[in-house]
């Protein structure tokens, strides 16, 4: 017989408090956060390899710089969030996030992601002045600049977006060396350049959702066409940025060569592929797998200098 009262099983507490968990996570967009720290680590390491300084002497330089790091993004990923709950709705890859089904509140998430980000400040300015004033230049473009500004009036949005993604290996070698110097220019300048071919690969991949959204992404507003030659023109950008990088040797100049000819190739294909959504596909993974062999080759590469 039921009294009226819901009872909780174990399991059913178990279930609530996995998504409770899965939901945070999809509020700070973990893959974002993990995919910038190994860029922010990558910064970070080589400052030490070009500078000479001794990383098992600076280790709470590491953990300053990398969890200021972490929770800046996650904060600003979160502000994120709260400004596009009105469109997520519409978009599949979206709908689902915790700030479009209600599971986190307005009010909760504000304060959540202002925590963060001022608690990873305070850790970034612990490591050096630079550092922590690279990472409100990160919030700042992110934030306002891309989320607030560029998204949804400019078809430029994309480009505006990859200064905040190319920041993070500027905070992690400001940690380390705060005048910075030719090795952080070049991560910045890699990563700045590499996001606009792989988020248009996504663009194009998600052009009927973002049209629905009334996001003007390079693939909706200008068609595929010309998007497939702007991420030409961006490959092309790659291949003479790791020669600013020469510290690290042939080897390393090798591999970056052979990845962005790797690149370059596919991006050609682009032109007489029949299947746009499929070869998209085939560019937004490559991507992804340039990037991750990249900066750990870089890791590599700098032990032995």
């Amino acid at each position: 017989m039921s009294n009226g009262h819901t009872i909780s099983t174990p399991v059913e507490s178990n279930v609530v408090t996995v998504s409770l968990y899965k939901d945070f996570l999809a509020l700070i967009k973990i893959g974002i956060v993990n995919s910038n720290m190994i860029t922010t680590f990558t910064g970070l390491f080589l400052a030490f390899q070009f500078t000479g300084k001794n990383f098992l002497h600076n280790i709470d330089l590491l953990v300053y710089a990398l969890l200021g790091s972490g929770l800046i993004i996650a904060g600003s990923a979160a502000l994120n969030n709260l400004i596009d709950r009105d469109i997520d709705p519409v978009m599949t890859r979206t709908k689902s996030r915790p700030t479009v089904t209600g599971r986190f509140k307005a009010p909760a998430v504000l304060t959540l992601a202002l925590t963060f980000i001022v608690v990873g400040e305070v850790l970034l300015f612990s490591a050096s002045i630079a550092a922590g004033l690279w990472g409100l230049a990160g919030i700042f473009s992110y934030v306002v600049l891309y989320s607030m500004w560029s998204k949804r009036r400019h078809v430029a949005n994309t480009v505006v977006g990859s200064v905040s993604g190319a920041i993070p290996p500027l905070i992690g070698w400001a940690a380390v060396e705060p005048a910075l110097g030719a090795g952080a220019l070049a991560l910045f300048l890699i990563m700045f350049v590499w996001q606009p071919p792989h988020f248009y690969a996504l663009a194009m991949r998600r052009t009927d959702e973002y049209r629905a959204a009334n996001i003007p992404m390079l693939p909706v507003v200008k068609g595929f066409a010309r998007t497939k030659k702007s991420m030409l023109v961006w490959v092309l950008f790659l291949f003479p940025l790791p020669f600013l990088l020469t510290e690290l040797g042939v080897g390393f100049l090798v591999l970056a060569s052979a990845l962005n000819i790797g690149w370059l190739y596919l991006a050609l294909k682009g032109f007489k592929a029949k299947d746009d959504i499929k070869w998209a596909t085939g560019m937004f993974i490559y991507s992804l797998n340039y990037m991750t062999i990249l900066f750990v080759a870089m890791i590599i590469f700098s032990i032995f200098i």
